[in-house]
């Protein structure tokens, strides 16, 4: 949505969902800003730029890896050009393949989204050296943010509230240990040139503050090619709720509210929300100034985002300093009505900002949940493979879904597996959490994991609504890790006799009859009784009665109903003879029967699952880093038994009880797939 001079600025309580944009609604461009930008990066952002270019008149350049042969971002751009095999480190982390893309091209100007490159001043050198420009902020204030150790040190001169610790980079782990025992438990080991939680960990004593030293010095190196860690306090209780920033190349710098993403899993971001739940009209302003004074200090130019760390009494600390677009924009352009690439691209043409603070209004509240491909049911492990099923939820002035993937299309295990970045639009925060609740439905994926079910419990838990939100969320109220326990109760009745709808409609049985049947809801017996007209169903279980008007065919994957005049969506597969249905994340097996029929079914055995409790296998497909152990070998519980990489990440195997080593069934360097054989146990 276009960026307007004179907004009305509105509290959120007071809003109104605002109405689609149209076409007519955006100003005519005389000029292009640039005749073609070439997007240095892949998967949703790369889309989401060009979405913008187009809107702009402007024609775009895909870079691609061999692995991205076939990718929307790849289909989507007016130009292509191939930079690498699929490794990033071998594609689209090559600064000299990149700029040649641009010479070749003609493309005048770069956006380099987020990940990859965005952050590397050396990128901006090499483009401003050929003459190309970077949608993004100079290196000067790349440089200066990037360094977490620096970044803290000017935030301090400008004024800013910052995080006590120690900021220079600390040479060992012995080291590591006295600083935190002078700070004081629990503190932050971070990665000094990090990001996206890598190179991260929390020590509450001297045992983890030393393993914690190593793993994390061994990400930053292995994500960041710099094994410079720092350690500051870790604040108990915390909030991470960040300030967005967009400024222009004179001097006008604005800060246009906050998101609060506290619901991290590891450090990752999982559920963002702009505006918190949390500040106050005096915290929100106070936050937004010391965000724009650093900016000022540095030079800023482009769109960044300033992290803080808050306290549970509104006490606020800088973290970081994010010199790209963040992940999470939407939300804040959905409460904002601002198109930030768009902002972007006009500072880097040397436009001066369309709008003044006065002018940033905030009306309503936007919600974001990162849909990844990855199972929540083992400890959220990545998962790769061709998209077999993909339907997105209808977009509209409530719902807006940014991807970079399609029906039929790979999730690589090179790059991060996200598939897609839903937003949700609401009058107020509830109104966002119910319409997401509803996405999430409607949002159908087959043939990889996905996050779909945790999502869905996130959205439906208690504390969530009510706003009580940390960075410690997840693990106090998951503990354990994920389980179908976690999600909101379903309704077996319900259901049930949606299954026995979908039947009825599939053996096309209609007419004005008495129907006597039995689902098997996940292999237990619910009797019901129907009786349909051409307008509805009337569906008898007990002494309750559900009233279900539908107009689903059989084949289309969403089955949506009124059930007592409430809407509903139910995600449908027939499976065999019976059918699996998916609501708020849970899943339920259904088998429609005749009461004969179910007499015999309960009679049927059920098949074992193979017992594995004697191996270790490999949870995801992946690089086995390294084996710990040796056939014959005693193992104690808890002690770690190999190392696989998977998505840039370490993942450390452990052991689940006492025993012996009898077989090794892989070794170090082996790619192993998922399920793989690794260890067997006597």
């Amino acid at each position: 949505m276009a960026a307007r001079k004179k907004v009305a600025k509105a509290a959120p309580k007071k809003s109104a969902v605002k109405p689609k944009t149209k076409p007519a609604d955006i100003p005519s461009v005389a000029k292009p800003l640039f005749d073609k930008i070439l997007i240095a990066n892949r998967g949703e952002i790369a889309c989401r730029v060009i979405r913008t270019c187009k809107r702009l008149g402007i024609k775009t350049v895909a870079v691609y890896s061999e692995a991205d042969a076939d990718a929307l971002h790849v289909r989507q751009a007016d130009e292509k050009v191939l930079i690498g095999p699929a490794p990033s480190a071998q594609s689209y982390l090559q600064i000299d393949k990149i700029v040649a893309a641009c010479k070749k091209t003609g493309a005048q100007a770069v956006h380099p989204g987020y990940g990859f490159l965005s952050e590397k001043q050396e990128f901006q050198k090499a483009l401003a050296k050929a003459g190309i420009v970077f949608i993004g902020p100079d290196a000067p204030a790349i440089h200066a943010m990037g360094d977490k150790i620096e970044s803290k040190k000017l935030a301090q001169k400008a004024g800013v509230s910052t995080v006590p610790g120690y900021l220079a980079a600390i040479p060992n782990a012995d080291q590591a240990v006295k600083i935190a025992q002078k700070i004081g438990y629990p503190v932050m080991i971070k990665a000094s040139a990090g990001g996206g939680g890598k190179g991260m960990r929390i020590a509450f004593n001297d045992a983890e503050c030393h393993e914690g030293f190593g793993s994390a010095t061994n990400e930053a190196k292995a994500s960041f090619a710099d094994d410079r860690v720092f350690i500051e306090k870790y604040i108990e209780e915390p909030r991470h709720i960040e300030i967005q920033l967009i400024a222009d190349g004179h001097g006008n710098c604005l800060y246009l509210w906050e998101r609060e993403c506290s619901i991290q899993r590891r450090h990752q971001k999982v559920i963002e929300e702009a505006p918190s739940p949390f500040l106050d009209a005096k915290t929100r302003k106070a936050m937004g100034e010391q965000a724009v004074a650093l900016a000022k200090a540095v030079k800023y130019k482009s769109a960044g985002t300033v992290e803080f760390i808050v306290d549970k009494n509104r006490k606020f600390y800088f973290l970081e300093m994010n010199t790209r677009l963040q992940v999470e924009h939407p939300v804040t352009e959905l409460i904002t009505g601002l198109d930030l690439v768009e902002l972007m691209i006009r500072a880097a043409a040397g436009e001066k900002l369309p709008l003044a603070q006065k002018d940033v209004k905030l009306e309503g509240w936007a919600v974001e949940a990162r849909l990844y491909a990855e199972d929540p049911y083992r400890n959220f492990l990545p998962s790769t493979g061709r998209l077999v099923k993909y339907r997105e939820p209808k977009p509209g002035p409530d719902v807006r879904v940014d991807t970079g993937v399609y029906e039929g299309g790979e999730i690589s295990m090179f790059y991060d597996p996200m598939i897609a970045k839903l937003c949700t639009y609401g009058k107020t925060r509830i109104d966002a959490i119910e319409r997401m609740r509803r996405a999430l439905d409607e949002f159908y994926v087959r043939g990889v994991s996905h996050n779909v079910p945790f999502l869905a419990a996130l959205m439906a838990h208690p504390r969530f609504h009510e706003g009580r939100l940390t960075t410690n969320f997840i693990a106090e109220e998951f503990k354990g890790g994920f389980t179908a326990e976690h999600l909101p109760p379903h309704d077996p009745a319900m259901l049930a006799a949606l299954a026995a709808v979908a039947e009825r409609i599939r053996a096309a049985r209609v007419g004005k009859m008495d129907d006597s049947w039995v689902v098997m809801l996940n292999r237990k017996p619910i009797a019901l009784t129907m009786m349909s007209s051409e307008s509805d169903i009337k569906v008898t279980i007990g002494d309750r009665q559900l009233a279900i008007e539908t107009s689903w065919t059989p084949g289309e994957p969403l089955l949506r109903a009124l059930v007592d005049l409430k809407a509903i969506v139910v995600q449908v597969d027939a499976v065999g003879s019976g059918w699996r249905l998916i609501h708020e994340g849970g899943q339920a097996e259904a088998l429609v029967l005749t009461p004969r029929q179910a007499e015999l079914y309960v009679l049927m055995p059920v098949k074992a699952a193979p017992d594995t409790s004697k191996f270790l296998l490999s949870p995801m497909p992946g690089l086995l880093a390294s084996v710990a152990v040796s056939e014959g070998q005693e193992i104690k519980v808890g002690e770690a038994l190999a190392v696989v990489e998977a998505m840039k990440m370490e993942n450390v195997l452990r052991a689940v009880r006492d025993g012996t080593v009898k077989t090794l069934h892989a070794k170090a360097g082996d790619s192993l797939r998922v399920d793989q054989k690794i260890i067997e146990f006597a």
